[in-house]
């Protein structure tokens, strides 16, 4: 475990790329740690991030609380000659040995780390950087979509906190392309965009509809998503469907069970009879093609942690079909 360096926590794959791409030259060991049977315990990181701790898993847990004490003792494994770089907000308590260093990360708000004067503007997304003691004007995303603001100044700070100079901060913000299924643009024109994200719990898919709508402010934005487990279509149907809700228009397919057997009285269906928009439809996996091809689109975000991602080239190939040629 000598050579581990970096933890980044909690499924946020785009932020542990962005680290391991500013770090990798400086022979650090970048992983992205997973909360989910509790293996992040046995880890002693030097430095860590927690990005987020919003109840999940919790047919491994079974509450709220014990989800939350989880990450709290994690952070109590943190090298004593490390750091914990912290969302700002979240509800963790750290439990940090003497000697380890607190820093907290934000876009939203003032923090030891945060992002400020954020444009959006055609497409494009550039912000200014702060930290203690630093400034780094004009930052430009290469994936623009708003989570990665947030992710690119935890990123930035980790990276800066190990001696990454700023010109190669904000050469490596401008370069970074994404790790697959992580906003991933499959089809971008004038006409009609196509994105497939990894988005499977509410808060996710809350922050990945609005910085879609964001981003494309004025156009109509279709969401595809699947729910992945019964256990948390069970445990977050309301949520979901609040997140939902945000969307122009909803296609929901049914469930992927992954490693469960179905519940009785769990299907999709609860979460489409609580969604609030008029403009939704509930079909099956393998009918999805014939009502993408019936319905007309500007922005298409298909959502999902199951195998909604085999779908993505079918429905690129229906949805360049319906491009209006000069």
């Amino acid at each position: 475990m000598e050579s581990l360096k970096i933890l980044v926590v909690d499924d946020e794959a785009r932020m542990r790329k962005l680290v391991k791409d500013f770090l990798t030259i400086k022979g650090f060991t970048v992983i992205e740690a997973d909360e989910f049977d509790r293996s992040f315990h046995w880890l002693t990181p030097y430095m860590a991030v927690i990005t987020s701790a919003d109840p999940d898993h919790l047919d491994i847990y079974g509450t709220a609380e014990a989800y939350r004490e989880s990450f709290e003792k994690f952070t109590s494994l943190i090298r004593p000659d490390g750091c914990l770089l912290i969302k700002k907000g979240i509800n963790v308590t750290p439990r940090l040995q003497e000697g380890v260093k607190k820093y907290t990360y934000s876009v939203t708000e003032i923090a030891d780390f945060y992002a400020e004067n954020i444009r959006i503007c055609d497409g494009n997304i550039t912000f200014d950087f702060v930290g203690p003691e630093i400034r780094i004007p004009d930052v430009e995303l290469g994936v623009p979509v708003k989570v990665n603001i947030e992710n690119g100044v935890a990123a930035m700070a980790i990276a800066w906190l190990n001696g990454v100079k700023p010109e190669d901060l904000k050469k490596g913000m401008a370069t970074f392309a994404g790790p697959r299924r992580r906003f991933d643009f499959h089809l971008k024109t004038d006409q009609v965009v196509l994105i497939d994200d990894y988005a499977h719990h509410p808060a996710e898919l809350r922050q990945s509809i609005l910085s879609v709508k964001e981003l494309y402010a004025g156009r109509k934005v279709t969401g595809i998503f699947q729910p992945h487990l019964y256990t948390r279509t069970r445990d977050f149907a309301g949520d979901f469907a609040a997140s939902l809700s945000l969307l122009d228009e909803l296609i929901l397919l049914d469930i992927y069970p992954a490693r469960e057997e179905p519940i009785p009285g769990v299907s999709s269906r609860i979460i489409f009879d609580k969604v609030t928009i008029p403009s939704k439809t509930l079909c099956k996996k393998e009918e999805l093609l014939d009502v993408v091809a019936a319905g007309k689109y500007e922005v298409v975000l298909m959502v999902g942690a199951g195998n909604i991602d085999r779908l993505v080239e079918p429905v690129k190939e229906i949805l360049c079909k319906q491009i209006r040629k000069p």
